[in-house]
């Protein structure tokens, strides 16, 4: 897959345009800050406290692009002049290689950017390019897995089209608590967006 994609979801009346981009070396000091919140470290199992913390973050999403593996997008807001502006998320395809029909998305919200409809829009748009560009390939559904205890992306699925589906037990350690699955099919209607590659 070209590690240059660009997605972009469109402006709307109260809000900026979102870019995704792959990650750079230039975001890891607004990832550094994005991943000291609380909240977020409190849903994520990643850590990124320093440089080298981000360097070998920024690595393993290379390495996702290069594989084929995993697709990790940045989320700027756009500035003035359609220049990329401040880091607002993250947004992610995983489990797609290999031409299955399932893969799972996944996201995060900068604590500056919560409640500013970010990560449905940034899903969306993530949404209509994963069948977009593996449709062809076999692609035919996309999960969306979070703890029960986790309401914000209870909106967020539901929001974006992404349908319950069922409750999962815990697994711990790594799933300590139930999760909700959310499915989305190709074909099923979310909110308006546009891939732009």
């Amino acid at each position: 897959m070209d590690s240059t994609v660009t997605l972009r979801a469109a402006a709307t009346p109260a809000l900026p345009a979102l870019v995704l981009r792959p990650w750079c070396a230039e975001d890891i000091p607004s990832l550094i800050e994005a991943c000291q919140d609380p909240v977020l470290r409190h849903w994520t199992s990643h850590r990124v406290d320093d440089e080298d913390e981000g360097a070998r973050w920024l690595e393993a999403q290379r390495r996702g692009w290069t594989t084929g593996e995993r697709f990790a997008f940045a989320v700027l807001e756009e500035g003035p002049g359609a220049q990329e502006g401040t880091l607002v998320g993250n947004a992610v395809l995983k489990e797609v290689a290999g031409g299955g029909r399932a893969a799972e998305v996944g996201y995060w919200t900068a604590a500056h950017a919560r409640g500013k409809g970010v990560a449905p829009r940034a899903l969306e748009v993530l949404t209509a390019w994963a069948f977009a560009a593996f449709g062809g390939d076999g692609l035919e559904r996309l999960d969306l897995l979070h703890q029960v205890d986790n309401p914000a992306s209870c909106r967020v699925a539901s929001k974006s089209g992404y349908a319950l589906d069922r409750v999962l037990p815990a697994a711990p350690p790594a799933y300590p608590r139930d999760g909700h699955l959310h499915v989305r099919h190709a074909g099923d209607r979310g909110r308006p967006g546009r891939p732009d590659s």
